[in-house]
């Protein structure tokens, strides 16, 4: 028997709301399968699965908020038998102390039946009593809604309450949103607008609810820095780099291209970030139970700020084995999804470290606090031109400024300094980024 339970996303998550089931008992799911969506306090979150199985049981119906480990559903190995999986139930005259302790909990799904008055039924009772809001508005009449649905039907001007709902308990998710966006439009060109520029709230009742999904998501956010700065022995270094040879490679490679096929810089600084950390692997990895676990892939966390505040940092994964036109690819789906609240969970979760650039908010550099249970953030400030001593002379370069904040459990100043000046090396290498994961095209 396996145990499906809700992830951590992140240092600043303690509990989710679940929204949507995408599978019911009896369906077959693979490893990295999205059976699931789970709203945090910044985004909604697809979530994965990472063993192959069959689904049982759903002990957690949407609308509901549990604690991070909660068990959401139970599923059979592969090659388990339902009888290998659920022991036989003792008969119903048997005395409650002879049951099975750990006999599992039949699917809330099921039509309820008549049971014996046992300590067994009760825990059935508690499953699926409704406790949900989703489950309350079941119970009165009213389909319920997923408040991402409902926040989507919003920016498009559809009333989510005339929505035919296929969810489960024929709630209305996300899809169903978008179909009827599309039936009454007739395209998904506004749908898409609306997606990237959400309609603010207006009525009190919404304003309200904005102000109180933002108040959690600054609470979220400073316990994740609170635990950085109280647990992280933070030291910092910076170095400024020349960025002409860099700047004038992307001009030549972009020249002539659409602008959907274009490379923007904070693309060879990300394949920059991952190129030096095969040099420097102690910056790269997860401090847990007392020592660092490296890292053999570089998953780099993205520093994304969301409109209305707030910010997330998921994941591009393996950024060193890509290709740049791929990660130029990858980057502008990532931040079209983050603003639009559709993340997936291994995004949220496995970030090896953290890239943050604020250089086109007009700051020369940037000092960030460290992402636990990561050791390392790398921070890119403003691209301005200024002077450098270059072949004797002193010239007019584009400068950059780039910072390292790293822990001090695990590296040092020598190491970190080691690392900065990799970085600085290869951004005057621009064919070495390009050729690095990437095809002759590039």
């Amino acid at each position: 028997m396996i145990e499906f339970k809700l992830p951590s996303l992140g240092a600043d998550m303690d509990a989710g709301t679940l929204l949507k089931w995408h599978v019911k008992p009896g369906d077959h799911v693979k490893r990295g399968q999205v059976v699931a969506v789970v709203d945090t306090s910044k985004a909604a979150v697809d979530v994965e699965i990472w063993q192959d199985g069959t689904v049982k049981n759903l002990l957690v119906q949407p609308g509901e908020k549990v604690p991070v480990g909660t068990v959401l559903a139970t599923l059979q190995s592969p090659g388990e038998t339902p009888a290998a999986a659920a022991p036989v139930e003792p008969p119903a005259t048997a005395p409650p102390a002879l049951e099975p302790a750990s006999a599992p909990e039949p699917a809330p799904q099921q039509e309820p039946v008549p049971a014996p008055k046992t300590a067994r039924a009760a825990v059935k009772q508690r499953v699926v009593r409704p406790q949900s809001k989703a489950s309350q508005a079941a119970v009165s009449g009213r389909q319920p809604v997923s408040p991402a649905a409902r926040l989507r039907a919003k920016a498009l001007g559809i009333d989510p309450d005339a929505i035919v709902g296929t969810g489960v308990q024929s709630s209305v998710t996300l899809e169903d949103v978008e179909k009827a966006a599309q039936s009454i439009t007739g395209t998904t060109e506004k749908a898409g607008q609306a997606q990237s520029q959400p309609a603010p709230p207006s009525t009190p009742a919404e304003l309200g609810a904005a102000a109180g999904r933002q108040k959690e998501m600054r609470k979220a956010i400073a316990a994740a820095m609170s635990r950085s700065k109280r647990e992280i022995p933070h030291y910092y270094l910076s170095e400024t780099i020349p960025m002409a040879a860099a700047l004038a490679w992307l001009q030549q490679r972009n020249e002539g291209l659409p602008i959907t096929e274009r490379i923007l810089p904070a693309v060879l600084l990300l394949k920059a970030v991952a190129l030096a950390l095969k040099r420097s692997p102690q910056f790269n990895g997860f401090y847990s139970d007392g020592g660092f676990l490296p890292s053999d892939q570089v998953h780099a966390g993205v520093a994304i700020s969301l409109r209305g505040g707030g910010l997330v940092a998921p994941a591009i994964h393996d950024v060193a084995a890509k290709p740049l036109a791929q990660l130029m690819q990858e980057l502008a789906d990532l931040v079209r999804r983050a603003r639009a609240g559709s993340l997936r969970s291994s995004e949220m979760s496995d970030p090896t470290i953290t890239v943050t650039n604020l250089g086109d908010q007009g700051v020369q550099s940037v000092l960030g606090v460290i992402y636990p249970p990561q050791v390392a953030l790398v921070g890119f400030g403003r691209m301005a031109v200024g002077p450098w001593v270059q072949a004797g002379e002193v010239c007019a370069v584009p400068l950059l400024t780039a910072s390292l904040a790293a822990d001090h459990r695990v590296s040092d100043g020598h190491q970190g300094a080691l690392f900065l000046a990799e970085l600085r090396d290869l951004l005057q290498q621009p064919l070495v980024l390009a050729a690095q994961g990437s095809s002759s095209e590039d």
